[in-house]
Parts: C-alpha cells; structure tokens; sequence
C-alpha cells in the first residue's frame, strides 16, 4: 500500500474520530425516545402516559439532534395532551358533582397548556382547554383566547369548528357576535343542534322568546333524545309562566334519564315558582333520595327551608353541603344568609369575613359586612369597609353615604361633611344624606364647621322630599333653625316632630325629641357629642 494510501486512511480515522463522537453524544436519549414510542404506540391509561412524558423529558435531557428533538417534543405534547384529555373527560363524564371536580381540572389544564405550548396546532387540545375554563370559577378570558387560536387554525374536520364556534358564543360578550358565532356554526352544520340550541339560549337572554323556543323546537327536531334541550325549555316556559307546558317537557326529559336529578331541581324551581314550596321540597327530597350527596340538590333545599322559615333545616342542609365541598363561596354566602334569618349576626359576620379574605377586592361582599358592622354599632370597621370599597369605586353614592354615617359615630364631623358633599353632587335629592348634613352643620361641637343656614336649606329639602312626614327630619330642622338663634320656629318644628314621633314603636326616640324640644324652649342649641357608639350616630 503507497504512502498515500496510508495517509489517506488516517485522515479518515482521525476525521471519523472528530465527528463520530459529537454525533454520538447528541443522540444519549435515543433509548429512552424510543421506549416512550413503543410505550405511546399502546397507551390508554395515565401511568402509560405519565411513563411516555417522563421518557420524553428524560430524552431531551440527555441530548438528541435535531431531527429527533422535534420528534420528542411533540410525542410529550401528544401524551400530554392524551392525559389532559382523560383527566378532563372524567369531569364532563360525571353523572353527579364529584367534590374533587376543581383538582382534576387543574391537573388537565396544567397537561393541556404544556402541549399546546410545545406543539401550538392542536384545535381539539385548545377546545378542551376552553370547556374546563367556562367550568365555575374558570379563567373566561383564556377560554376566549383559547378558542380564538383554535379558530385561526386550518381545520379540516368541520364538526370541530363548529365546537369552537359554538363554545366560542357562550364566552362572548357582545350579543352580535354571540349570534355571529352560532350563525356561521349553523351554516356549516345546519343539522348539528348544539349550535341551534345554542342560539336559541342566546335569544332567550336577549328576551326574543318565539326565536328562543323555535330554535329550541327545531333543536329537539333535530335530536329528540337531548334531555339538556327539554331543560332548556322547561325553563324559558317557566319565564313565561306557560307552567304546565314547561312540565310536560321536564316529564320528557326524565323519560329520557330516568335517573338524573336535573328535571326534579328544575320542577322544584318551576314549583317554587308558583309558591307550591310543598310541592318543590317533594321534588327535592326524591333527587336526594337518588344522589344524597349533590352539593347543588342541597343547597337549593336550604334556600327552600329559608324560604319556608325553616332555618334550622336550612343550616342543617348548607352545613352538609360545606362538609362535602368545603371551599366551595356559594355554600358559604348561603350559610350566611341563613345564619341572619336565625339572627345570629355574631356568625354571619364570621361567614362573610371568611369569604372576604378569600376575596378581598369582592365590593358586594364588602358593603354586606360594612352594613352588619354599622348594625353591630362598629363604626371604625365599617369605614375601613367603605373606603376599600372607594379606593375601587370612588362616586359609589352608598359608599360615600355609609362611610359619612359611620365618620359620625366616630366623631370625625369634618371628614363626614366631606364625604356628603361629594354624595349629594351625585345624588342630590337624597333626602337621608340631605338630613344628616343638615344634621351635623346644625349640631356639631366644633365651631368652624356649623352652618346653621346651610342647615335650614338642606333640612328643608329633606322635609320636601319626605312630605314633613319624618320626625326626624323635622326634628334636624328645628336643630337648625336653634343655631341661627331662631328658637321660635325651632320649637314649632320640634313640637311637630315630638307629635309625629309619637307613633314610634321605640320609647328612646320619643324621650330623645322631647329633649330636644325642652332645649329649644330654654333657648339652648342642640350639640352633638363627639364619642363613638350610638349616641354619636347620624339621625
């Protein structure tokens, strides 16, 4: 062999050993991705697929080339995707609320949003995605998002766009668009009644009830064995007070799913309805019978019994209902609604404090504590209250108001009269806020706030607008007229207010207005005291 020839085989050897070794090194996780294949090939279950992501991962870890890197991401996003959509398949597949629902929707999205992340193309993964998200408390603008990048795929199948389509209404704010959504939906499958279901639920919302029931007819045309569609109008009936056709069509829908709760809670609705409470807790107690543990059937016989003025069962339900979904706010706003018909307030206040901490920025639930602490004479708590809920909502009329009443009975004058000017520039025919102004211009301890004649004015609108039918706002009149020195027409007013105010049922109040009038009579204006606690309240 010529030297040439020898070189040329080193060269090679030596080139061979340079390049094989990189090679070699990029594919380290062939074997784990071609267990994960053979695995994935067969598939069904989730630990099949949790096995298939963690080999996977394991690939990509140790190293593959391009080719291969590719091949891997988007077998994980295929398992993945398989096991979101097992997980998630399970909730839509119940037949009765599983209290663990909101678990097994977190472990589908957390499974479905990495695949669409690792391999973005996938309408059926983006639509499951969407559907866990209009769940309660689901996320509805990643559900629209969601649906939107569907929609902008190639899909071929056109029974998936009309899912997304149909799906995509029900997250759609604008009621044009709803209709435009279902519309197109129809027009690609005007056979498919999900969409003319849809849209006939659309018409309901948008009061058009002959469109509303004629899609729900031709619905029902289309598939007569959809018990959901029979519901439907059953209740858009029920709005309409055409009772007795509404429970015709729940008869038909039990035919259908002789063993579903879903009728009885909406015939006990439609019983309730008619003020036949009897009637809807028969109902109710024969969907228990069936599923004693539905959080839904529960609650809905607790507002029954509050209904029938049957707190203790009422508590007795909701506190069931809490036992088996613990974390669940509509049982806890329930429960608190409960406890204030027994008039254990103490206990409401707890209830909403518990939710107000889950939610602190929830401005209903802020005013709803805010007035039981001005009930419970805490005037601090219910300005702290008030103004968190000014910091979100700063012309919130009742806010203001509240806030003002409660800045009173903390003796804080100036900042209240602070507080109902605002109030009164968007409300200025209030005729509470007008006599508690005219109140604390008239009676306050601190001389640079009093303004008796701004007092007689506002005071004087307020018995306008009362018909000087109010004893108090009489009685915030003559206080008003006292700190101009005019103690004639004080006691005039004030002996109005103390006849009125005889048919008052609280003997306090009465004692009150003849004291006032006694002052007027020894030419003494009245002085509020700067202390918290009742006294210190607005009238």
């Amino acid at each position: 062999m010529s030297r040439m020839v020898r070189f040329s085989l080193f060269a090679l050897l030596v080139l061979g050993s340079i390049f094989a070794c990189p090679v070699w090194a990029e594919n380290e996780g062939q074997a784990d991705l071609d267990r994960a294949t053979e695995i994935k090939l067969s598939a069904e279950k989730v630990a099949d697929l949790s096995e298939v992501i963690k080999l996977c991962e394991s690939a990509l870890a140790k190293g593959l080339d391009k080719e291969n890197t590719a091949f891997a991401k988007n077998l994980e996003a295929s398992a993945l995707a398989q096991r979101g959509t097992l997980l998630g398949g399970a909730i839509f597949r119940q037949t009765s609320v599983d209290p663990q629902w909101s678990k097994f929707r977190k472990l589908a999205l957390d499974d479905l949003e990495k695949s669409v992340k690792l391999a973005p193309d996938q309408p059926q993964a983006l639509l499951l995605i969407a559907r866990l998200n209009v769940l309660p408390d689901g996320d509805s603008k990643r559900a629209a998002e969601a649906l939107d990048q569907a929609l902008a795929l190639e899909i071929p199948e056109a029974e998936v766009r009309v899912s997304l389509l149909t799906l995509r209404s029900g997250v759609e704010k604008d009621d044009k668009k709803r209709l435009a959504f279902l519309d197109e939906a129809i027009r690609l499958a005007p056979k498919d009644a999900d969409p003319i279901r849809a849209r006939g639920l659309v018409y309901a919302d948008l009061k058009q009830p002959d469109k509303a029931l004629a899609d729900l007819a031709k619905a029902i045309e289309l598939e007569p064995d959809n018990a959901a569609t029979y519901q439907a109008q059953a209740l858009l009936l029920a709005q309409l007070k055409r009772y007795d056709e509404a429970l015709v069509s729940l008869d038909k829908a039990q035919e259908i799913l002789p063993g579903s709760v879903s009728p009885l809670q909406i015939r006990a609705q439609i019983h309730a309805q008619q003020k036949n409470l009897e009637a809807a807790l028969h109902d109710l107690n024969q969907a228990l019978s069936r599923q004693p543990e539905n959080v839904a059937v529960l609650l809905l016989r607790s507002s029954l019994y509050l209904e029938m003025d049957k707190p203790d069962a009422a508590l007795a339900d909701v506190d069931r209902a809490l036992e088996l979904q613990p974390d669940y706010d509509r049982a806890r706003r329930l429960r608190a609604a409960v406890l204030a018909k027994a008039g254990k307030l103490d206990q409401v206040i707890k209830e909403l404090e518990t939710l107000l901490a889950k939610s602190p920025k929830d401005v209903k639930l802020q005013a709803q504590l805010a007035m039981l602490y001005t009930v419970q004479k805490n005037p601090k708590k219910t300005a702290e209250l008030y103004t968190a809920i000014l910091a979100q909502k700063p012309d919130e009329v009742e806010a203001l108001s509240g806030r003002a009443n409660a800045l009173l009975g903390m003796g804080k004058h100036a900042e209240a009269i602070a507080d109902y000017d605002k109030a009164l520039k968007l409300e200025p025919d209030d005729s509470g806020m007008l006599n508690n102004l005219a109140w604390v211009l008239a009676t306050s301890p601190d001389d640079k706030l009093r303004d008796g004649k701004r007092a007689i004015e506002l005071a004087t609108k307020a018995c306008e607008l009362t018909e000087y039918k109010a004893a108090h706002i009489l009685s915030t009149l003559a206080a008003a007229y006292a700190e101009t020195g005019d103690f004639e027409t004080a006691v005039k007013w004030s002996k109005k207010a103390v006849e009125l105010g005889k048919d008052d049922a609280e003997p306090e109040v009465q004692e009150s207005l003849t004291k006032e009038l006694q002052g007027y009579e020894a030419k003494k204006p009245f002085r509020e005291r700067l202390q918290e606690g009742p006294e210190a309240e607005p009238k």
